[in-house]
């Protein structure tokens, strides 16, 4: 067995997994799960209004130039924020904002935005910055929420990494124990309708 990418005695968080420089499989591995990188097939909502998404892109088209989003804050309040109230008025779901989970020494922090239906779970994890040292931090939060998680009647989890402007999602099959990252990116406000689409199918 090879050297471990943590170090002994140290109590890691969600945000620490951003700062690991180790691709995504190494630290998942670590953790005891699998990882590959598809092109995910992911449920897409076609029954809610059109006029709905034509609003919001017109919306971000309109402030986007106006707001300056060079921080996390910024993006949570002004690019994200819109299209979760969006999601969560079409669903019969709740949505918790920086949520706590414990697992163990590895696993622990607060969620950015945890939504959650009567079968589905998505975990979305918003970042200034880097898109995939963010889904090193996705990938942390799915393997804890699976393991924090006593039901299993969701065979998949899935998660959603962000940094406003670009989505990226995956998915945790809890049974095979494997993380699949989408190959597919998402850009806001272009792509608005096929995020917001999936993000309502999923919890639908």
């Amino acid at each position: 067995m090879g050297k471990s990418i943590f170090k002994q005695g140290k109590k890691y968080t969600f945000t620490d997994y951003f700062d690991l420089s180790n691709p995504t499989e190494e630290i998942v591995d670590e953790l005891g799960y699998s990882f590959s990188m598809e092109v995910l097939n992911l449920p897409e909502a076609i029954d809610f209004p059109e006029n709905t998404i034509t609003a919001l892109q017109e919306l971000y088209y309109q402030i986007i130039p106006k707001i300056t989003l060079t921080s996390e804050v910024a993006k949570r309040e002004f690019l994200i924020s819109p299209i979760l109230l969006e999601v969560i008025k079409h669903t019969d779901s709740r949505i918790n904002v920086e949520y706590p989970i414990e697992v163990n020494d590895r696993l622990s922090g607060s969620l950015d935005y945890l939504l959650k239906s009567q079968y589905e779970i998505i975990v979305i994890a918003a970042k200034k910055g880097d898109l995939d040292r963010g889904f090193n931090q996705l990938a942390a939060e799915l393997i804890a929420l699976d393991q924090y998680e006593d039901e299993k009647e969701q065979n998949v989890l899935y998660g959603a990494i962000t940094v406003g402007e670009v989505w990226k999602f995956g998915i945790l099959e809890r049974t095979k124990k494997r993380l699949v990252k989408d190959i597919h990116s998402y850009r806001v406000p272009e792509d608005t309708k096929s995020v917001v689409s999936i993000l309502i199918g999923i919890l639908k």
